[in-house]
């Protein structure tokens, strides 16, 4: 292929191209998780982040280089999910950065703005570390750059540079032993070789299904008017199929569409010698159903009441209208000074969340990462002047982070609550008297004091940090690795505790989930007790998906 530049056309169906390879692999992206737990989410947070920007690209008709990079920043920004979606975003945000103003691009362009890429991705990260995604990007910009100047054509310059990206991705685990332990490369610079994969399929031609790719859109009210439901001029979706006892003869298929066609409208005979399928919209269908029950018997008749579903939709358009209107009154209350956001999972800890005065509570946490959007939704909802978010994960404080970025009306707090203890802390340790920065240093301050701990079961046989670990273990994960391993929930739990307790701690708190038992954690609590009798020990019901208990000792 001769082709030295690609313009907008060819830009958007290689990002698209991109996305479907990363969407088709992000089952085995997930497996690639270092830690052995129910929810790897690597390849599914990469996913929904670019795919989210993929709506917005499909929506384009015939788009320059500047409509076209403000649709794959703006939707991968708003659908960020977990670290890697977030570092994915940022990459794709430096990308059409650089390329926004440009016509086409060249090796020299393409090699800029993937310098650009990783700039911007470097910079969103506190503490970059290597043998990750990032690594992946960096030295597939730092090859383009070497290449791009006696690059001619595109098709070996991009060859070029994903075969050094693919090399890159091959020593992750020399970079970071966990990868080595584990036997696997790293999740997120796998989920970008993909990325980069099926752009060059999109640029050589390969075909490509977008017809996946749904626009998204926030909650809508369809405005109808008086004539609408007169609009509705046949009320009965009629369907059914014939199982023709003789083949139906050319000229009785005509008659009976005919016949058809004077009940109703919205035709559809489709016949063969066995079956005919009728679709018809009228309101007669038993005149239907007679008349074709002299051709056969009948099979999967269906009639809806379009009316019926009419008045429905008026009515759920009414209660969607009032909601939006509920919160527009109350965006119009004047304002309080500090608001709160928490992210939980489980019904108990939602309602401990509730009664610490946290405003707006997002559903999601290690199972299910919440989006950039998902986060501005929220602060949209918080009637107040400065808002803190509690992630309550560590794999969610980027996302948080970039809401913050992206809020202009209002400040934003975020606090770096990596687990739902700190969460509980930060919230505890917060007085109202205090001033907004006096407050966060003093969260900030309490929740390094806490320790948590996590039960839940290995998905698949793996060794870390010298643990042998089986599928159907059960785990006790702590704030940096592995704590124990074994076969018995409490047990686990007791040895996980064992591991984080230190000489001035004082209160121990265990959160039961949905798949433990209230009598279970009280023998826990018992045993702790005994064992560390200085400590006071708390039970509060959680109700978290897939993690047993979550402990804390501070």
């Amino acid at each position: 292929m001769n082709i030295k530049t690609i313009d907008a056309g060819m830009l958007s169906r290689m990002f698209l191209a991109g996305a479907k390879n990363l969407e088709a692999k992000k089952e085995w992206i997930n497996e690639l998780n270092v830690f052995p737990v129910p929810d790897g989410d690597t390849g599914t947070n990469m996913t929904m982040t670019i795919m989210s920007a993929a709506a917005e690209v499909s929506a384009l008709t015939d788009p320059d280089m500047e409509t076209l990079a403000k649709a794959i920043s703006s939707g991968s920004l708003r659908g960020a999910r977990g670290n890697s979606g977030v570092i994915l975003s940022q990459l794709l945000r430096g990308f059409t950065k650089s390329v926004k103003k440009a016509k086409e691009l060249d090796a020299l362009a393409v090699a800029a703005a993937m310098e650009r890429a990783v700039e911007t991705a470097y910079k969103a990260v506190m503490k970059p570390k290597e043998g990750t995604i990032l690594t992946v990007a960096r030295e597939a910009a730092l090859k383009a750059a070497e290449i791009a100047p006696e690059a001619d054509e595109l098709q070996p310059f991009f060859e070029k540079v994903f075969a050094h990206a693919e090399e890159t991705l091959a020593r992750t685990p020399e970079m970071l032993p966990v990868l080595k332990e584990a036997g696997v490369v790293d999740s997120g610079g796998q989920g970008l070789l993909e990325v980069l994969r099926g752009a060059i399929d999109g640029f050589l031609g390969k075909e490509v299904d977008y017809s996946d790719f749904e626009r998204t859109a926030g909650p809508a009210v369809t405005k109808i008017s008086p004539q609408a439901e007169a609009d509705i001029k046949f009320g009965y979706c009629t369907e059914f199929i014939i199982l023709l006892d003789k083949p139906l003869p050319l000229e009785e298929e005509h008659k009976f569409k005919e016949f058809l066609t004077s009940l109703g409208d919205s035709i559809v005979l489709v016949a063969d010698d066995e079956i005919v399928k009728v679709h018809v919209h009228t309101n007669h269908p038993g005149q239907a159903i007679e008349r074709a029950l002299t051709y056969g018997a009948l099979s999967r008749m269906k009639i809806d009441n379009m009316r019926e579903e009419h008045q429905e939709k008026l009515i759920k358009d009414a209660e969607k209208l009032a909601k939006q209107q509920a919160e527009e009154e109350k965006k119009q209350e004047p304002a309080k000074e500090v608001g709160f956001i928490a992210v939980s999972a489980g019904d108990g800890l939602t309602d401990i969340f509730r009664e610490l005065g946290v405003d707006y509570l997002i559903e999601g946490g290690q199972t299910m990462n919440p989006s950039t959007e998902d986060m501005l939704n929220a602060i949209d909802k918080v009637n107040a002047k400065a808002v803190y978010i509690l992630p309550n994960n560590k794999n969610i404080i980027l996302a948080a982070n970039q809401a913050r970025d992206l809020t202009e009306d209002k400040k934003i707090i975020v606090v770096p609550t990596k687990t739902v203890p700190q969460g509980v802390t930060a919230l505890i340790s917060y007085v109202p008297e205090k001033s907004l920065e006096e407050n966060t240093a003093e969260m900030e301050e309490a929740i390094a004091r806490v320790k948590t701990g996590q039960i839940t079961y290995a998905v698949r046989d793996t060794r870390i940090e010298e643990n042998e670990i089986h599928e159907g273990d059960i785990m006790g994960i702590g704030d940096k690795g592995i704590l124990a391993v074994g076969g018995n929930k409490e047990k686990v739990a007791e040895d996980t505790v064992d591991a984080m307790i230190f000489d001035d701690a004082e209160i121990i708190s265990i959160y039961y989930g949905a798949d433990a038992s209230e009598e279970k954690a009280e023998e826990l609590a018992a045993t702790l007790e005994e064992k560390y009798p200085d400590c006071e020990v708390e039970i509060n019901y959680g109700g978290q998906p897939i993690y047993y208990y979550i402990i804390s000792v501070e």
